[in-house]
């Protein structure tokens, strides 16, 4: 598990970042993600679910249905992954949990996570999914080999 994303964001955005790697409007089941990126299909079936509520994912019920993304991959930034599952209480919140955190009244690591976390954010709003379409497949690759 990362520093400061939930097992459930790591989910979706592993989903999301395996869709993106995809023809736009090839489905997969959450069967097939979950295959795919090593993890228990009923956590990949609960993320996508609110993924499809955010707009980020799309669905087709029935038999040849499947998951797929919402738009297009240059149009999906890790942000918005990140809003949809964990919110963004970890940009403003302390990261150890103290009350009244602040520059006036900062905890231990104050300083050190401010920078890190303003580069996080940054990075996450303005990086877009087609940006990570490369080494997202060679990942998922490497992940099944070693099945």
């Amino acid at each position: 598990m990362t520093v400061i994303f939930s097992k459930k964001c790591e989910l979706a955005l592993q989903s999301v970042l395996y869709l993106s790697s995809l023809d736009r409007y090839e489905m997969k089941s959450a069967k097939e993600i979950s295959d795919e990126i090593n993890v228990p299909k009923e956590f990949v079936s609960k993320v996508l679910q609110t993924l499809v509520l955010n707009g980020i994912v799309s669905s087709r019920k029935g038999k040849n249905g499947g998951f797929y993304l919402g738009k297009p991959a240059n149009q999906i930034r890790l942000i918005e992954i990140v809003l949809a599952i964990d919110g963004l209480e970890i940009f403003h919140n302390c990261v150890l949990g103290f009350p009244g955190c602040s520059p006036k009244n900062p905890c231990p690591v104050h300083e050190k996570w401010g920078k890190l976390r303003d580069e996080t954010y940054k990075m996450l709003s303005e990086s877009n999914l087609e940006e990570f379409k490369e080494v997202t497949i060679k990942k998922i690759k490497n992940l099944n080999f070693h099945q």
